[in-house]
């Protein structure tokens, strides 16, 4: 073999990388984008500053001559790894390749993604998986599995140290599903995506029960019922889109605090947020209109806005501070706590904690939603989740009360007895054991049932609980409220406090870690 010249060995490599780039080829291009999606390298320039990719593994190949795979070439083994920067900030990404034999995992492609995990954990930089995939690769048996455990695997460790956010722009069915479930966030593309551990044909053997793949995984099943999903975009593009929207949130690892936009911020309030809240303790209204009044304008960025609508989760600014809300939604089941919201609240709060993000909770519930579904259903151990997550908060906590905070569930959402830094109420604050209606008919009950005039008693009564009880001053009394304020000054109390905590240092026992009641 003679000497080759260096402009010719280049355009040999040349050539390879851009057979790589092509993935399955023209043809199969030309199929994705007619089911409406993105190729995995298109997704990625969507999702990256323009010209930060760096590739890692492209000339990875299979190694299996199982079934014909000797003869197979499988570009990049269907899927696409590297490091990027969204908004100038390093994050690891992995695109699975639909065009490269379904992006079905075998044993180098999960060697890939594992690799990329562990460059993002000792790099200290959020990783984004991108599923697109028809499952585990058969032909390669047990290799696929070995590659989904190690994923699992490395997904725990990482677990709280870096962000790992998942988008399913495609299928993602058995186990290729618990990877993107261990991790913190995952958004999928209404209409093409779907999230399933036994198809409808299974369920259909095994079951009886004739289900479209749709109406078992689809998108908005996630976001709303399974709760499974935090967000839900109408393309792929509007999913990248959301990927970047919640990365400028997040702090890039558990060392670091979330970004900070410097600038001078009005801390003063309007009228405006003195007609939202209604006087009458059951009449509805959106608290999201008291969290767009009191945080940044347009900074609220609401996460599992379809799932558990009685309360409300998200991120937000407030004096270009990130903060996570937790806020009870009067407009839906009057905002009271139940296994799905418990869930939900809960598992935000761990993740705020866990990447130094300030808790900022606005209280609105008149208790735990009372039924023989809920108690068997485990209320119990679900509700006890949320006392957990906010007792182990170590983060600033900084709590206020709106309206009705009545009973357990005014203890669960963020009070002084859990550890919360400050709480504030409104002067329309209730905060009792109970409501006055019930709460009078138990006190009473003996002298409202022997009176000739029982309803003329019960009124008085419940008017006497009212005067003694149905305020926040009997709490602030006793230090359980710190302030009492003018809705006008929310802002100005928010934002003093998360000033004030920035220096927080509060310490736990020492421990492996707690037994929170899964």
């Amino acid at each position: 073999m003679g000497k080759r010249d260096i402009h010719e060995i280049l355009r040999d490599f040349h050539e390879q990388r851009e057979k790589i780039k092509l993935g399955g080829g023209k043809e199969k291009i030309e199929r994705q984008h007619k089911s409406g999606k993105l190729t995995s390298r298109e997704r990625l320039q969507y999702l990256l500053d323009e010209g930060s990719f760096m590739e890692i593994d492209e000339f990875v190949k299979h190694r299996n001559n199982y079934f014909g795979l000797d003869k197979v070439e499988l570009p990049a083994d269907g899927v696409v790894t590297g490091i990027g920067k969204v908004d100038g900030r390093y994050i690891a990404v992995f695109s699975q390749d639909f065009t490269v034999m379904g992006g079905s995992l075998g044993e180098m492609h999960a060697k890939k993604i594992v690799k990329l995990l562990d460059v993002a954990m000792k790099m200290g930089i959020p990783v984004v998986g991108i599923n697109d995939s028809g499952g585990a690769r058969i032909q390669e048996g047990v290799d696929s599995l070995y590659g989904y455990g190690e994923i699992f695997y490395r997904n725990t460790l990482a677990s709280g140290v870096i962000p790992q956010i998942t988008v399913i722009a495609g299928p993602c069915a058995g186990g290729a599903v618990y990877s993107p479930a261990i991790t913190d966030f995952i958004i999928m593309v209404d209409k093409i995506s779907k999230m399933f551990i036994t198809g409808p044909q299974v369920i259909k053997a095994v079951t009886g029960e004739d289900i479209t793949q749709e109406e078992l995984g689809s998108a908005m099943v996630h976001n709303q019922k399974s709760g499974v999903a935090h967000f839900i975009a109408s393309d792929d593009i509007k999913a990248m889109e959301k990927v970047r929207a919640l990365l400028s949130y997040l702090p890039s690892n558990n060392s670091d605090d979330p970004p900070f936009i410097d600038g001078t911020y009005e801390t003063s309030m309007s009228d405006e947020i003195l007609n939202i809240v209604p006087t009458e303790p059951n009449k509805p209204y959106n608290v999201k209109d008291v969290i767009n009044l009191v945080v940044d304008k347009n900074s609220f960025f609401e996460v599992h806005e379809y799932f558990a609508k009685n309360i409300v989760t998200g991120f937000a600014r407030i004096c270009g501070m990130v903060v996570g809300v937790v806020a009870n939604q009067p407009s839906y089941l009057a905002g009271v706590l139940d296994i799905d919201s418990s869930d939900k609240a809960a598992r935000f709060i761990r993740f705020l904690d866990s990447f130094n993000i300030p808790i900022l909770t606005f209280v609105d519930t008149p208790g735990y939603l009372p039924g023989v579904t809920q108690e068997h259903g485990g209320i119990i151990r679900h509700g006890a989740k949320l006392l957990y997550a906010y007792s182990e908060a170590s983060v600033p906590k900084i709590t206020v009360i709106l309206r009705k905070a009545y009973g357990g569930a005014y203890i669960a959402m963020g009070s002084k007895h859990l550890g919360t830094d400050f709480v504030a109420a409104w002067p329309l604050a209730e905060i009792a054991v109970m409501g006055p209606e019930g709460a009078a008919n138990i006190i009473f009950r003996k002298e409202i049932e022997s009176a000739t005039n029982k309803e003329e008693i019960r009124k008085r009564r419940i008017e006497e609980y009212k005067a003694q009880f149905a305020n926040p001053y009997i709490a602030a009394s006793r230090g359980y409220v710190d302030k009492v304020i003018d809705p006008r000054e929310t802002r100005d109390f928010v934002c003093k406090s998360l000033e004030l905590s920035i220096t927080k240092n509060e310490g736990r026992p020492n421990k492996k870690h707690g037994n929170i009641p899964l």
